[in-house]
């Protein structure tokens, strides 16, 4: 049986111009009635309380799944080193969003390049913190190697496909094959630019046929000018059985 496809953008405002979302209700109840999945980016910069996971969790659907990313103190600050007390915290926080927790993205510097020791000692601890499904998406050409994959899934750890990617093989998923999960934050112009139909169709045949081997996920960064939720949307009108 086939796994779930789960898209959706990088938090849930859009533009009101955008049609098919119902009228009434918070920001996050319209997002959700259309889309089954959300990358929370806000964590990264600041704490949110677990009664504020609370609150969100409840304001979904039962087959709905919040991705979260780790905080920058963790990746960006203290670099993967030292980072029990946050990861503790962040953790903590976390596990309000009960089983509607999906994927926690590690999206790390791209000037962090990869240390095998450091990478497997952050690993382990975090392994030891939690069992959550986890992605991690390095922006340094030396985590694209194969001792680098082989660690990743000892660890059970995903890797992004991130649109643009820092190298060729960046740019399709990686590591645990247990979990797909892609980024796609807009190319050329970071954060702009929309997908056309000739890239988002055989991004949908491939995913499709994904979901045979795992949980597949594609996130839409390209939020400044509104291009994340009509993308979003054409990818989910793509990979949505025919009536």
């Amino acid at each position: 049986m086939p796994h779930d496809i789960r898209i959706g953008t990088a938090g849930w405002s859009f533009p009101r111009t955008v049609e098919g979302f119902p009228a009434e209700g918070s920001g996050l109840e319209r997002y959700a009635a259309v889309f089954n999945a959300v990358e929370i980016n806000s964590s990264f910069y600041r704490p949110h309380q677990r009664k504020t996971y609370e609150r969100w969790a409840a304001s979904t659907p039962a087959d709905f799944r919040f991705a979260v990313k780790a905080p920058k103190t963790i990746t960006h600050e203290r670099r993967l080193v030292d980072t029990e007390e946050p990861m503790t915290r962040f953790l903590d926080e976390c596990r309000g969003l009960g089983d509607k927790l999906g994927p926690v993205l590690v999206q790390l510097p791209p000037s962090l390049k990869f240390d095998a020791g450091a990478v497997e000692a952050f690993l382990a601890a975090w392994r030891k913190a939690t069992t959550a499904a986890t992605v991690l998406e390095p922006r340094h050409a030396t985590w694209f190697e194969a001792p680098v994959e082989t660690l990743l899934r000892s660890f059970e750890v995903a890797l992004v496909g991130a649109d643009p990617a820092v190298v060729p093989a960046a740019a399709e998923p990686g590591g645990w094959p247990g979990l797909t999960y892609r980024r796609l934050h807009g190319s050329p112009a970071m954060y702009k630019t929309s997908y056309d139909d000739g890239r988002l169709e055989p991004l949908a045949a491939r995913m499709i046929g994904e979901t045979r081997a795992a949980e597949c996920w594609c996130v839409f960064d390209n939020t400044q000018f509104g291009a994340a939720t009509t993308d979003a949307l054409k990818l989910k009108a793509l990979t949505s059985p025919a009536p």
